[in-house]
């Protein structure tokens, strides 16, 4: 690393423990991008404070709304919403998707996200991966990245499955290192003073590898959902 001053990234949000070992390196700054196919490659300035992704970019407009369209003040979170020239013009050939994503010039991106004080924005994570659960709104990336910073997790999903009594809980699907253990004991106990008791998995499987995208390396929850998206531990 002797050479690199600053690095970028993309995709999904930082992990936990990724942005506690940029913290001790002085020497090199990682910033945090935020793109989507139909907003281009980038839509916001970094500035490198941790856990966010900057500024609008001058040509952008960004906004957090609520699910009844109103925004949101600093620190609430909501759904991520651009405009711009650069923000595509619909769907090829699909006019009710288009009408859905798009509305006055706005794209709803189907990210979640939160604006501090200073106006910088942190995304969340996915609207479509919300656990709803007891009618309190779970958010899967961030009890993931407390979960990726357990020395035994190479990787980990986090999924909402079926529940009799909050409608739905999560449960978390681990990749663990090569020669590590990790009971679901363990998991709660390492999650105790890091996330909110609601917010802590109901279930735990481990498998031998999480299912990724080829072009990107991202877990396909579809695939976890369809074999693992039942209350046990499987």
């Amino acid at each position: 690393f002797s050479s690199i001053r600053f690095m970028v990234s993309g995709g999904a949000p930082l992990g936990q423990d990724i942005l506690e070992t940029f913290k001790t390196r002085k020497s090199i700054r990682i910033w945090e991008g935020y793109g989507l196919t139909e907003a281009g490659p980038n839509n916001f300035l970094a500035n490198g404070k941790l856990g966010s992704v900057g500024h609008p970019m001058p040509h952008v407009d960004a906004k957090i709304l609520d699910p009844d369209g109103n925004e949101v003040p600093a620190g609430e979170e909501g759904e991520i919403w651009l405009r711009g020239p650069h923000i595509c013009a619909g769907y090829w050939n699909k006019p009710e998707e288009s009408a859905k994503a798009i509305s006055g010039g706005w794209f709803k991106t189907g990210d979640f996200g939160r604006i501090d004080a200073d106006g910088h924005f942190a995304i969340v994570g996915r609207l479509k991966d919300m656990i709803i659960s007891g009618g309190a709104n779970i958010y899967p990336a961030e009890i993931e990245r407390a979960i990726e910073t357990h020395p035994a997790v190479a990787g980990v999903a986090v999924i909402g499955v079926p529940d009799d009594k909050w409608g739905e809980v999560g449960k978390a699907v681990v990749e663990l290192n090569a020669g590590s253990t990790l009971s679901f004991e363990e998991l709660k106990d390492f999650l105790s003073d890091r996330l909110g008791k609601f917010k802590i998995p109901k279930y735990m499987v481990a498998i031998d590898e999480l299912p990724r995208t080829v072009a990107s390396g991202k877990v396909q929850k579809f695939i976890l959902k369809d074999k693992h998206g039942r209350a046990d531990n499987d």
